[in-house]
């Protein structure tokens, strides 16, 4: 009786889907996928100078193991990246799981563990990258083995590529494997880094889903003006001119726009705010109200009044070399995120108008990321990540983000490729402490991070694996 009030009850549920098919033991799989994290913080690979060689081999001695294939791809010898590919049928494109493998570099006295031990300590995994990015690393190789482990068919090929470079010299990294080996990675779909979730009151309320980002347009202000001796004051001290152009700069206000992405998101974060903060929400675009709802997100809230617009950020200033000599020259570097559809050199034009100064000149850095369109919100890849969410972190609001920050997502995206970015839960206070990405006594929670495996193994299930 009992088996057969089972079998109705499974009749009564419905057909069972790809993500009911598995039974993963979390607890053992947790602790395997943790100590491939530790040994991945372990390798110090540092960027400069990368060493993510190390990296890679680490990855393919374990997928060769189990029999997964992988090869190194390098323009440079100490800093390859790492590609590995279950296949498919074909029916339907593959899907890229994508993590770079360097990190910043630490200051060790600032740090009160070894930032390359990996050390477990209170429920959480200490070291550098353990938030950025070897987390989602060993959460991709940890899918890659249990594709392999439980044989899973799939309509698309899955491909797992640990990238270098992406703190600062993707020429090495995605740039190289974009412009000279794109047919090993080629994909409809993409997962990486980008987002994170957050914890209110013990549980995940939000999971954020990064489907565009900001991008990095910097700018040099060069002020010219007469040296001279600094015990005599002149008119057109460059210091002056300088300080004058950076003010006007960082006081500009620039246009305020909404995107897909950024729509969606306060959307979204109104049905579960509360009513004073909803109504901001719902009315950032109301010419009425906008004024003061961005100048309270500008002082509350900067990642909102970010997401709005091109921002400009006065950053690093250069001038004089003897505190009694006025310097002909004078520079600052202003940290200018564009948002994916400006015109940058309208911008630029726009820029000088508000400096209003011949006196200086404004240089453009080198652009490095390519724009893109935001990845679609209306998508397989896009549903599948919202069904994983409700598994894993059950009554949360997933939110559609825009990044800030800027990812090897952007090169990927500019090939035609919808990439999403995921990241592992954490509280608001975390977040705060100085314990993040590139800060010090980096830290991921052990309980997060095997909750962001979970999430990463059930969403490439969803989208990859046959019914």
């Amino acid at each position: 009786m009992r088996k057969v009030t089972v079998i109705a009850c499974l009749c009564l549920a419905g057909p069972a889907t790809a993500q009911d098919q598995y039974l993963v033991n979390w607890d053992v799989v947790g602790e395997e996928s943790k100590g491939h994290l530790v040994e991945l913080i372990r390798i110090d690979s540092s960027n400069p100078p990368g060493n993510e060689t190390e990296v890679a081999d680490y990855l393919k001695d374990v997928l060769q193991q189990e029999g997964i294939p992988a090869s190194l791809y390098a323009l440079e010898p100490d800093r390859a990246n790492l590609v590995a590919r279950i296949d498919g049928n074909g029916s339907k494109r593959p899907i890229l799981i994508m993590g770079h493998t360097d990190v910043v570099g630490v200051q060790r006295d600032n740090w009160s563990e070894d930032p390359f031990s990996g050390i477990r300590k209170n429920g959480y995994i200490y070291g550098r990258g353990s938030l950025d990015d070897k987390d989602n690393v060993a959460a991709g190789l940890m899918v890659m083995l249990l594709l392999k482990r439980f044989e899973v068919q799939l309509d698309r090929d899955v491909i797992f590529l640990a990238e270098s470079g992406e703190e600062g010299t993707p020429r090495v990294g995605i740039n190289f494997m974009v412009e000279h080996h794109w047919d090993v990675i080629d994909a409809e779909f993409c997962l990486a880094e980008g987002a994170q979730n957050t914890i209110v009151n013990g549980r995940t309320l939000t999971v954020g889903i990064q489907t565009t980002e900001k991008l990095p347009r910097r700018a040099t202000l060069v002020a010219r003006g007469t040296p001279g001796h600094g015990s005599r004051p002149v008119t057109d001290n460059a210091v002056a001119i300088l300080a004058q152009a950076i003010a006007r700069a960082d006081a500009w206000e620039t246009e305020m726009r909404l995107n897909d992405t950024t729509r969606a998101y306060f959307q979204r974060l109104a049905e579960i705010s509360t009513a004073e903060n909803a109504f901001r929400y719902r009315n950032v675009d109301n010419p009425d109200l906008t004024a003061a709802i961005q100048q309270h997100f500008l002082k509350n809230r900067p990642y909102h009044y970010s997401i709005l617009r091109t921002s400009v950020v006065p950053t690093v200033i250069s001038a004089g070399f003897r505190k009694n000599v006025i310097p002909s020259e004078a520079t600052a570097i202003l940290d200018i995120r564009m948002l994916p559809d400006e015109d940058v050199a309208g911008f630029y034009a726009k820029l000088a108008e508000v400096i209003d100064d011949s006196r200086v000149t404004i240089v453009p850095e080198e652009i490095y990321r390519p724009a893109a369109p935001p990845s679609s919100i209306d998508s397989e890849m896009f549903r599948a990540l919202e069904s994983a969410a409700t598994r894993v972190y059950p009554g949360a609001m997933v939110l559609p983000t825009m990044s800030t920050g800027a990812t090897d997502m952007a090169q990927v995206r500019a090939m035609g490729t919808q990439a999403y970015g995921f990241g592992p839960s954490r509280t608001i206070e975390e977040m705060n402490s100085g314990r993040g990405a590139h800060g010090d006594d980096e830290r991921i929670s052990e309980e997060a991070f095997v909750n962001l495996v979970r999430f990463l193994w059930l969403t490439v299930l969803e989208v990859a694996a046959s019914n």
